[in-house]
């Protein structure tokens, strides 16, 4: 279909409009004009409208100063069809990493579904675990922002990045927090796991971002309830991760980074760190989170060496807390 015939009204004048924020970008949108075009975009119309308008709103956010959410809303309706190399053919890496760090919700949650896209296969997979500035920009941006939505979003990513990247697949049928765990006939290469777990900065960041400790006294650390979520995200999606690749979450490579961070050797790995030394246990309500990832945890360990690896962690700890951890695992696992 020609795009003059598209059938779609307004078409005409927001190309206009889009025409002028990109020559003013202290312009406020037209919100109506966005929301008229949005909701008359269909599978049948789309692709005409996506190099038409998707570049226009691309280069606008490299530089608005407003709030871009109805910019935001409609890129993602016209990104639907499109692959993640195919995006990224239209989006330079350094646009999308602005958008990751932009103090804009709608750009985040923009930037993050670029990124689901993928986990649709290994090899997109693979193509962003090469691209190592956006994963560090999504990874602190999913710990460091306080919107629920974006915490939400980026959990969800991860998950999915490193569910199609794993190079391990695990009992058919196994389900984390009700949601089953689909299992591929292809197994995927591993590059993500890598990045995160084998990269030293990328592993450091994570740790930082979610270690109680004097560094976030620093311009960029991060508050004490922002750091609450943070933790709170990261024990989440480490059981999801724990069911795809026990072996990657308990073990390590960088011990130093154990040290610096959590005052504590790195037995058990990002999983050990979590479990055993990353949250204030005078804090109540991460307590009742804590006790939320153990279960969950052990919901996931359908292989009986695997849950004794868990039930083992207290094994890993100091002395004066082993015999008080015990208790509260086992408590878990047989409640």
């Amino acid at each position: 279909m020609d795009a003059d015939t598209i059938p779609v009204s307004g078409v005409d004048d927001l190309e206009r409009h889009l025409d002028q924020l990109a020559g003013d970008p202290t312009l406020l949108p037209d919100n109506k004009l966005f929301d008229q075009v949005e909701l008359q975009v269909t599978d049948s119309n789309i692709l005409p409208l996506i190099p038409r308008l998707l570049p226009k709103i691309t280069d606008i956010l490299k530089r608005y100063q407003r709030d871009p959410a109805v910019l935001c809303s409609l890129a993602t309706k016209l990104l639907g069809p499109l692959s993640f190399t195919q995006v990224m053919s239209l989006a330079s890496e350094e646009a999308l990493i602005q958008a990751l760090r932009s103090p804009a919700p709608s750009a985040n949650l923009l930037a993050m579904t670029i990124l689901a896209k993928a986990a649709k296969s290994p090899g997109d997979a693979a193509i962003l675990a090469a691209m190592k500035d956006t994963v560090t920009a999504f990874l602190a941006q999913w710990l460091s922002v306080p919107q629920v939505e974006v915490g939400e979003k980026g959990s969800r990513v991860l998950g999915d990045l490193l569910d199609v990247d794993s190079d391990t697949r695990p009992p058919q049928g196994l389900a984390v927090s009700g949601v089953e765990i689909a299992v591929r006939k292809t197994p995927g290469q591993g590059f993500m796991w890598r990045r995160i777990f084998h990269d030293r900065d990328v592993y450091g960041l994570v740790l930082s971002l979610c270690s109680n400790g004097p560094h976030h006294n620093a311009q960029g650390g991060l508050g004490s309830q922002q750091l609450s979520l943070a933790q709170g995200r990261l024990l989440r999606v480490l059981p999801r991760l724990s069911a795809l690749n026990f072996a990657a979450v308990t073990g390590t490579n960088f011990p130093e980074l154990h040290r610096q961070y959590a005052n504590a050797e790195a037995n058990g790995g990002l999983l050990g760190f979590a479990a055993l030394h990353m949250i204030d246990k005078e804090d109540v309500l991460m307590h009742l989170t804590l006790i939320d990832f153990f279960e969950t945890l052990l919901s996931t360990q359908q292989d009986d060496a695997l849950r004794n690896a868990i039930l083992s962690l207290p094994d890993r700890t100091v002395p004066e807390e082993a015999d008080e951890l015990t208790q509260f695992i086992r408590d878990i696992a047989t409640s």
